[in-house]
């Protein structure tokens, strides 16, 4: 089953190897292993390596990797191709993996 994110983008394996391409063009490698992240992911000092919880499903992979993805600085000579650059900008600039608010009456 797949999960629909905002206008564009789906809880799919897809959507997380676009993630995961962000990261390798920032320079970064993505590991999944497994350890006691508190948070889910930890980031290793001094080198661009972000380890994330191995036995998470696909759906918290997506969101562990956004919000790491809001903590890191993106250096001006990095340049994204215009979808990676999108999808970023779209993963800043809205809670595009968060579940729906509930309505209330």
């Amino acid at each position: 089953m797949q999960t629909r994110i905002g206008m564009q983008y789906s809880f799919t394996k897809s959507t997380l190897k676009k993630i995961e391409s962000i990261f390798e063009a920032l320079g970064y490698t993505v590991r999944y292993e497994k350890g006691q992240f508190n948070s889910g992911y930890c980031m290793v000092q001094n080198r661009n390596i972000v380890v994330v919880n191995k036995f998470f499903e696909l759906k918290e992979r997506i969101r562990t990797l956004k919000a790491v993805l809001a903590t890191i600085a993106i250096p001006a000579e990095i340049q994204l191709d215009q979808k990676a650059a999108k999808l970023l900008q779209a993963i800043r600039s809205a809670d595009l993996f968060s579940e729906p608010a509930a309505i209330t009456s």
